[in-house]
């Protein structure tokens, strides 16, 4: 061998050899792995889909607890309404905190609380022109409405 340096020649094809084959869109060689082209369209298609359903799960969960608080504070309303119908009502006795009385309406248009209950009056019948509610006496001093 001489000194020189002998230059290198390679015997394949310029046209068929790849200057960066990891930046090819496929395998560059038998035996590499099968590279396909991923559908951006349908990644963002399922995507979208799980944000939606993800969402919709999420407002129905809303909805349902804001109904129930709307549910919540029509029944607070109502023990209020009650509340002040009975303290303006004629009653003869000091109430208990947990006991039950009843609310009846006279024909002057005046409530009346009595111990008494609807079906209890006997053979005369209930001397009220209406019955309106069954309640009880609550700790904090509002009345909790049994029975309408």
């Amino acid at each position: 061998m001489s000194d020189e340096k002998k230059e290198f020649h390679n015997p394949i094809d310029k046209d068929k050899i790849a200057e960066n084959p990891g930046l090819l869109p496929y395998a560059h060689t038998v035996g590499g792995a099968v590279i396909k082209p991923i559908d951006k369209g349908s990644i963002k298609g399922n995507a979208l889909e799980a944000m939606e359903q993800q969402t919709d799960m999420q407002m129905a969960q809303l909805y349902k607890q804001m109904e129930l608080l709307a549910s919540q504070a029509e029944k607070i309303k109502q023990r209020k309404i009650i509340s002040e119908q009975v303290y303006q009502a004629d009653m003869s006795f000091q109430p208990l905190i947990s006991h039950v009385y009843h609310l009846y309406e006279r024909q002057d248009g005046k409530s009346v609380l009595s111990l008494v209950g609807q079906n209890e009056w006997g053979k005369r019948g209930m001397p009220f022109e209406n019955y309106v509610a069954k309640v009880r006496l609550l700790a904090d001093h509002t009345w909790d409405i049994v029975e309408e």
